[in-house]
């Protein structure tokens, strides 16, 4: 019998109507957790939350809709959240994608970058009050291993659409490790902690904002997909670090099979980690700016 030891936590959760996201959401629910959905759709999000409550027998999931590539609208997700819910225990940003071919998204800024980190960055920071304010509570940030295959330039990465898609998607997540490793530093002095991980090779529809990634991409995703695993197993690392007693020492760590993990060189860069920061709140400014 599962153990109800999530009841009374509030968590949020982007990513959670596919693949590892769902997963986890189910886990949680199972345990008890009042859950908060983030999704693009909305009949996919209600058809995932009736499912969900079927499985689990927890009614208690709510959802908001947002468009992570538009950054406002992610401000207005966190702001619609803190006028319902007075805590957040968990905050798992995992919603992402990979695309063919990287192109600039709708607030100008290169659409893998901007949806990838930029809606992670936004949504956090726009939630830092209430997390700090929940004692013990946890942010999950979803990267990926690709990260070892990323180059972050800031100056040119969130406007590059001329790399290939799988280059944009690693170099969005080292940016994701680069983000948590800073925000842990932030975090020192408060209950809060905050790590990443890797979930590994996993059978997923992932790529739903960019299904066709050309021949050559898909040619490699067709050959691994006998290899790749559940999306249960690639969801573990993220509920353990969102649950488990053990994760409480893990602060602003990359995190592989429940085991702290190091990352590419860039990702370790200090004052990169630091100058990322800056810039994304410069970038996430000029769109507030925009559109006040």
């Amino acid at each position: 019998m599962t153990t109800k030891d999530l009841t009374g936590k509030i968590i949020l959760i982007t990513g959670a109507t596919n693949g590892i996201g769902r997963a986890a959401t189910i886990e949680f629910a199972r345990r008890g957790a009042s859950l908060v959905l983030i999704g693009r759709d909305k009949e996919k999000t209600e058809n995932t939350i009736n499912e969900i409550r079927r499985i689990t027998g927890n009614f208690k999931l709510d959802y908001i809709l947002c468009d992570l590539t538009h950054l406002a609208d992610v401000r207005r997700a966190a702001e619609d959240f803190k006028s319902k819910y007075q805590r957040l225990d968990i905050l798992i940003n995992n919603a992402g994608a990979t695309f063919k071919k990287p192109k600039l998204g709708p607030d100008g800024y290169e659409i893998t970058f901007a949806l990838n980190h930029l809606a992670y960055f936004q949504m956090t920071t726009a939630l830092l009050d209430i997390i700090k304010k929940t004692p013990y509570a946890r942010i999950v940030n979803t990267s990926s291993s690709m990260q070892a295959r990323g180059n972050l330039d800031l100056k040119l990465t969130p406007y590059d659409t001329s790399v290939s898609g799988p280059k944009a998607y690693g170099t969005s997540k080292l940016a994701n490790i680069l983000f948590t490793r800073e925000l842990q530093r932030k975090l020192n002095g408060t209950t809060a902690i905050a790590n990443c991980f890797e979930p590994g090779m996993v059978n997923t529809s992932f790529g739903a904002f960019g299904t066709d990634q050309g021949c050559f991409v898909n040619l490699i995703y067709k050959l691994a997909k006998p290899f790749a695993i559940t999306p249960e197993k690639g969801a573990d690392s993220l509920i353990w670090l969102a649950t488990s007693k053990e994760a409480e020492q893990m602060k602003g760590q990359y995190i592989s099979k429940r085991k702290a993990t190091t990352p590419s060189r860039q990702a370790l860069d200090n004052k990169l980690a630091v100058d990322l920061w800056t810039l994304s709140e410069k970038l996430c400014k000029e769109i507030k700016s925009l559109s006040s």
